[in-house]
């Protein structure tokens, strides 16, 4: 069963991929900041992470700068509301190996077939 780990700072859109992603077999833990999420992954391995890039405090460049130092192959998925065009965030994210950027509001059919081919 892949595991998941979704963090974003807004509740309903953090519980509304993880139901999604419940519903079809996968193993989903989350958290609402950085710090959680940092301490989830210092104890479990995840398959995929799905990091929103704005969030309160430690943004999720930053984290995703963090999650890095320890690990360079978990594919990370970033969630923006912000086209990658308007900012410096993409190419940052990008220089930190992400796996794909996407835009909210989230189009889980989308997310769920970026997710699916990491996963192969």
């Amino acid at each position: 069963m892949p595991r998941l780990l979704i963090v974003d700072d807004e509740l309903d859109v953090r519980e509304f991929a993880a139901n999604f992603f419940r519903k079809r077999k996968f193993e989903v833990m989350t958290a609402m900041d950085a710090q959680q999420a940092l301490d989830l992954f210092a104890n479990t391995r995840f398959d995929l992470i799905i990091l929103d890039v704005k969030m309160e405090g430690i943004d999720g460049i930053e984290l995703l700068r963090q999650i890095r130092i320890s690990d360079k192959n978990t594919p990370v998925i970033m969630v923006t509301g912000k086209e990658p065009h308007e900012d410096e965030a993409l190419k940052k994210c990008k220089e930190l190996g992400i796996l794909d950027y996407i835009h909210k509001p989230l189009e889980l059919s989308e997310l769920e077939k970026i997710v699916l081919s990491a996963l192969r």
